[in-house]
């Protein structure tokens, strides 16, 4: 009995391989290959999707970051020159020390002056670089 079991069983094993190997039909085959095409092209456009979106993403991070370095260097642009400026004008001023009356206000007047124009130009070129 025992051995008529797992001969029964053996061979209904072998019946259910030997039934999932069988060739499918033609029209089986065509349809399968048409659903697997559809999948895969489907696969495909989600990934293309996917990698334009991370693309867009890493430039637009790429354009803040460029425009925050930007930035950066034109303000500076403007502290140096503003520094430049302003330690022209000491030394301006002091040169000034030596004369005395109006010639001494008339320096320290155009001393004024040329800090008022060198802070002006750089706000403007801080302005045109933004």
């Amino acid at each position: 009995m025992r051995i008529a079991t797992i001969t029964l069983a053996t061979l209904g094993v072998l019946g259910f391989l030997a039934g999932c190997n069988t060739a499918e039909s033609p029209g089986e085959v065509q349809n399968d290959v048409a659903d697997a095409r559809q999948e895969a092209g489907n696969e495909v456009a989600d990934a293309q999707r996917d990698a334009a979106e991370n693309v867009g993403d890493a430039q637009a991070d790429v354009n803040s970051e460029s425009k925050d370095v930007a930035n950066a260097q034109t303000e500076g642009s403007y502290d140096v020159t503003v520094a430049k400026a302003e330690g022209e004008h000491k030394i301006a001023v002091e040169k000034c020390e030596a004369m005395s009356g109006d010639a001494q206000k008339s320096c320290k007047d155009q001393a004024d002056a040329m800090l008022k124009m060198a802070k002006a130009n750089a706000d403007a070129m801080r302005t045109r670089a933004r």
